[in-house]
């Protein structure tokens, strides 16, 4: 320990770089053991937990405020496809001896910038060492009103299926950052490269639409594996299936130029996973609704297609109106 301070090397470890992010009354000051929360009146809350590890969801070079944002991000993506508003998290840090102070500090920073931003302070969590890489945890905590969590099993046929923000992106991003002939093969310029880079780097969950997805979805999910694999998920628990015109699947300026260039890459596009936006349900009589308080939340959306009645996988149709067959599906750890 330091000459005349009692605490451990833990203890001030949190106290440093973590007591400042941890805002919220439930925290107390991450001087317990837990925290301790009550429910807001009228409401459930939802829980949700996700895991970022160095060299499988992040590059071990990436800069350490970025990691911490897209720690803290996946899991404010799950939040709001279930129609949650973010209450606060629980961090669990695994660190090797290697990492530097000024690591530490970046990722502290990075951390409370987004605990801000959305609104979502820190609450307590473990901090421990490991003989492996940097590993994550995030437990977050939403709130929606009492029996209003918009789950995967809601969808009924006819419901219009809706996708937030841009397809496709992480996936290439990823692929920019691990093949380093792949930005020529595309004929990508720098704009078009370093968006693709970022959008991997850097979720932007679809918070803002968190209530409308809760009042007009009937189903949803965040898409974290892959448009194909995930809307199955959706389907499956909803006992029904989709049929997807994949010309209509909304794609930046930037993947819309790889998949001109490659057209292969379109199975990446929809497979290939870390988008972090949304696909839901909703029924007809409430899309005009669900656009409208898109439009009011500034997140663009985007109709791929319809539920039926059929219980078997989504089926995706080309332009050409054959129906697309994928080496996989999504992106599976096991």
């Amino acid at each position: 320990m330091a000459d005349g301070d009692p605490r451990s090397a833990e203890d001030r470890l949190i106290a440093t770089y973590f007591r400042p992010i941890a805002t919220h009354p439930a925290a107390l000051g991450l001087a317990d053991d837990a925290a301790m929360l009550a429910p807001p009146a009228g409401h459930d809350l939802v829980l949700t937990a996700d895991a970022v590890i160095s060299g499988v969801h992040f590059f071990p070079e990436d800069a350490a405020d970025m990691v911490a944002k897209k720690a803290l991000r996946v899991n404010l993506s799950d939040l709001a496809a279930k129609g949650a508003r973010p209450i606060g998290f629980l961090l669990t840090l695994a660190l090797p001896k290697s990492v530097p102070e000024a690591w530490l500090e970046q990722f502290a920073r990075g951390l409370a910038s987004d605990a801000e931003l959305y609104a979502c302070p820190l609450m307590g969590g473990d901090s421990v060492r490991t003989s492996g890489p940097v590993a994550i945890s995030i437990t977050a905590i939403g709130a929606v009103p009492t029996n209003t969590m918009v789950r995967r099993s809601g969808a009924q046929a006819g419901d219009v299926v809706m996708v937030t923000g841009t397809i496709g992106d992480a996936a290439l991003g990823l692929e920019l950052r691990d093949v380093v002939t792949a930005a020529k093969r595309w004929k990508l310029d720098n704009k078009y490269n370093n968006h693709l880079i970022r959008r991997y780097l850097l979720p932007q969950p679809r918070n803002a639409l968190a209530e409308a997805i809760r009042v007009n979805a009937s189903a949803a999910m965040d898409v974290s594996d892959g448009l194909v694999g995930d809307l199955g998920k959706l389907c499956d628990a909803s006992g029904c299936s989709a049929e997807i015109e994949v010309a209509r699947v909304p794609l930046s300026e930037a993947a819309a130029s790889v998949v001109a260039s490659e057209p292969a890459a379109i199975e990446k596009v929809l497979t290939g996973g870390d988008d972090y936006e949304i696909v839901c349900a909703v029924p007809p009589d409430r899309l005009s609704a669900f656009r409208a308080a898109a439009d009011s939340a500034r997140v663009p959306v985007a109709e791929i297609g319809r539920l039926t009645g059929v219980r078997t996988p989504p089926r995706f149709f080309a332009r050409d109106g054959k129906a697309m067959l994928f080496k996989k599906t999504s992106f599976s750890h096991f």
